[in-house]
């Protein structure tokens, strides 16, 4: 029996192709365990998934003033403390890491016991807390072409990002009974991130009137962001986010207008789905989604349409744009690089193994 450490944690984006990479490792026969944060979002989807998991103190690097900044480093070497137990007693082959600042205490008692570790950079630039554990790392996977460059040779592999089977189970006639559609108009699927963005809900209800000409629209709006004033319009329908339905609703929908998290744009390349991404613009973010865009915009996958420039009449543009050349968005996906991502992390991993 191989056995591997699984780690990644924060937010989703850091757990979510962990999950992905989960049924290809066990069919490799490898059996598994997970270190995440005690209060993370990690903890209750892999508990979910009854996989061992275990606990390690994690503390933010901030690049700003913080109170916590003079206390987490002790957390950080609290952290390293447990991981170097927690290897000890798993005694793994290899861990793979998704990134987040859990994974540096991790990474680091890696290395210090001689244990293997490959890590997923998801984004353009590699964030802090990848950039402090890539000296430690024997392989390094990457989404997107650019990523490359900030990488060392010899262990630095363009892979995509692994994503879950049951996204490639949407049934379009099951999306659009759920949502009461009949799918006499093409279908917009409009995805504002997990918190909702405020500014994109505004601008997609402002051009209903003109949008629901031609299409039907679904709208996942974010926690609290569903408006009442809308609930009874016809061929629009909105929910604060959605779950397991969410294969189904991608299935139906013929455009996809979406935030450029990495994970989500690169389910959107894995489905083929043409769209139309709106980045968090720089005084929102560190600017990493606007350089996901501008890469998957280069490769010939999305539309950019920056939030500085986002309003009704430049909205109806891009989905009149992006409809009329649909074919040609797809074709350049289909032909991508960054598919499989799941097979191609897994061989890596197998090469990796103690």
């Amino acid at each position: 029996m191989k056995r591997i450490i699984l780690t990644g944690g924060g937010t989703a984006g850091h757990v979510t192709p962990n999950i992905a990479l989960i049924p290809e490792l066990k069919k490799r026969g490898y059996e598994i365990s997970y270190i995440g944060s005690a209060d993370g979002i990690e903890k209750k989807l892999i508990n979910e998934l009854h996989i061992p998991y275990y606990e390690v103190a994690a503390g933010k690097l901030r690049r700003y003033f913080d109170w916590k900044n003079f206390t987490d480093p002790a957390r950080v070497v609290k952290g390293y403390m447990q991981a170097k137990k927690i290897i000890k007693s798993v005694r793994p082959n290899v861990i793979f890491s998704k990134g987040g600042f859990v994974t540096v205490p991790v990474v680091m008692a890696a290395k210090n016991m001689g244990v293997p570790c490959v890590l997923h950079e998801s984004d353009i630039t590699p964030g802090l807390a990848n950039r402090l554990c890539i000296p430690s790392a024997t392989a390094i996977c990457a989404n997107f072409p650019e990523t490359l460059e900030h990488l060392p040779e010899g262990k630095r592999y363009l892979t995509g990002s692994p994503i879950r089977k049951e996204l490639f189970d949407g049934n379009r006639e099951e999306g659009l009974r759920f949502c009461h559609l009949d799918g006499t108009k093409p279908v917009l699927m409009v995805i504002g991130g997990s918190l909702g963005s405020q500014h994109i809900n505004e601008v997609v209800r402002e051009a209903l009137p003109e949008l629901l000409e031609q299409y039907q629209v679904i709208h996942l709006c974010g926690k609290d962001k569903v408006d009442p004033q809308y609930e009874d319009r016809d061929g629009y329908v909105q929910f604060e986010y959605i779950q397991k339905e969410l294969c189904d609703l991608l299935d139906a929908a013929d455009l996809v207008i979406s935030r450029a998290g990495a994970n989500v744009i690169c389910e959107l390349l894995a489905l083929n789905k043409p769209n139309i991404l709106i980045p968090l613009s720089r005084e929102a973010s560190r600017g990493d989604q606007i350089l996901n865009a501008e890469s998957f915009e280069r490769q010939g996958f999305s539309y950019v349409l920056y939030e500085e420039e986002l309003k009704k009449e430049s909205l109806l543009e891009a989905v009149e744009q992006v409809m009329t050349k649909k074919e040609g968005y797809t074709q350049a996906m289909e032909q991508s690089d960054m598919n499989q991502a799941v097979i191609k992390i897994a061989d890596i991993i197998d090469r990796n193994i103690l």
